[in-house]
């Protein structure tokens, strides 16, 4: 608490507030007393200026460009770092030892299969069913297989919850991809690494051998270490106010991954991909960018700007290295969709109008330039982001939980319905 006070003024009565003060960041004016002292509520569609929590996890500064996980920049995380590492940086609040590291990867491994009961699951699905789908299915059935960690008053339970989350959720996702194109699931590898092992799962097949190239692992883990979390987006919210409801942790994750699924969401870099495909050749871009600049026309082109980034997007910085790394070993001189791409970004960075408004590639862009390039259908992106980002739900829900604070969440309106009716009778309508 700041000390200072706000005060709202209704009519000719004042009201004071507490202005509370994080380590960094906006301050806050508490409201939790403002129905009680003034009988109204505030009204913010979208939550774009409100607070629903206090959390120790990750910050963004949209003025600066700026993503810190537990105060370290994403940028020298996804250059130095590996995912499991910031896995267990979010997860516990401190970078691990070698020993608490090694201990950590080791419990990760081990927890890669699935049981092998929940096979059977995929098979009830058509095989036209998106992987999200199927992914939001599979993971909610989790709390039907494991009963010894959805007693969320029991802190080894949550504990052995979080590390199945992002140990399986490779395996998940990549059985429902294995199982959209008609081939045999592939079971983990324990000498693998956490992005080569869902590679391998994904690509390799019985009949011969499958080798991870060291240049897509690499872009593969830091595209899980760049959407490992965001602060308070609309799936991390949906996490923590299905938790706040006591709700089993399975469940929980399995409400993310249906807010992720949104394409105003994590399928954004589908989207983008999507619109690449649109242009079809290098030679058109001059025409979709005279119709974005246009404002009569609904075009938009996606994967440009962000709504919380006022600047460059970090964690864009750091893909956008990967993926000259990635077009390098595939080669783009075949891919007409990559040399749209590598041409528009080209365009973005140095045209004035994208410049002085800051519609500049973000990491939906380059994500999803990097998937294609690798080799996965656009219906897998958002499969993937949620891969990515279960250990961010996780870290929230074990903070939210933990929480002295929690209550379950309940928003109030502002109700514009018809008042109070008298019923009539059918026969007399």
């Amino acid at each position: 608490m700041s000390g200072k006070k706000a005060k709202l003024i209704i009519d000719d009565q004042t009201y004071e507030f507490d202005i509370l003060n994080g380590s960094v960041g906006p301050s806050v004016i508490d409201i939790r007393s403002l129905y009680a002292k003034t009988g109204m509520f505030t009204y913010d569609p979208g939550f774009t200026s409100t607070a629903a929590c206090d959390s120790s996890i990750t910050y963004i500064d949209g003025d600066k460009g700026e993503l810190l996980y537990r105060g370290y920049s994403i940028d020298e995380l996804a250059k130095d770092s590996h995912y499991l590492e910031v896995c267990f940086l979010l997860l516990y609040g401190s970078l691990p030892s070698k020993a608490e590291l090694d201990a950590f990867e080791n419990r990760i491994t081990m927890h890669t299969m699935v049981h092998e009961q929940m096979h059977y699951l995929y098979r009830g699905f058509r095989r036209d069913a998106h992987p999200m789908a199927v992914v939001c299915g599979v993971v909610g059935a989790m709390a039907a297989f494991y009963h010894d960690s959805t007693d969320i008053s029991d802190p080894d339970q949550r504990e052995i919850a979080s590390v199945r989350m992002i140990a399986k959720m490779p395996t998940i996702a990549a059985n429902a991809y294995k199982y959209s194109i008609g081939q045999p699931f592939v079971y983990p590898r324990n000498d693998l690494s956490f992005a080569g092992n869902f590679l391998h799962m994904c690509f390799s097949v019985p009949s011969e051998e499958y080798i991870v190239d060291p240049i897509i692992e690499r872009a593969m883990d830091r595209i899980f270490t760049l959407h490992a979390d965001h602060e308070q987006n609309a799936s991390t919210s949906t996490v923590r106010l299905s938790g706040s409801s006591d709700a089993n942790p399975f469940a929980c994750i399995a409400a993310g991954v249906a807010c992720l699924w949104g394409p105003a969401h994590g399928g954004a870099n589908e989207a983008a991909l999507n619109m690449l495909r649109e242009i079809g050749t290098p030679d058109r871009i001059g025409e979709f960018v005279a119709r974005a600049k246009d404002k009569n026309d609904p075009f938009r082109l996606m994967g440009f700007g962000h709504r919380v980034y006022k600047s460059y997007d970090p964690r864009a910085q750091v893909m956008q290295e990967a993926a000259k790394e990635v077009l390098e070993l595939m080669g783009v001189e075949n891919n007409p969709t990559l040399q749209v791409a590598q041409a528009l970004e080209k365009i973005a960075l140095e045209d004035e109008y994208f410049v002085s408004r800051k519609l500049y590639p973000n990491v939906d862009f380059y994500s999803g330039i990097i998937l294609d390039a690798i080799g996965f259908p656009t219906s897998m992106f958002t499969a993937i982001f949620a891969l990515s980002r279960t250990v961010g739900w996780i870290s929230q829900w074990k903070e939210m939980i933990g929480d002295p604070q929690k209550k379950i969440g309940r928003p109030r309106q502002l109700y514009n319905g018809a008042p109070r009716r008298a019923y009539v009778p059918v026969d007399k309508r």
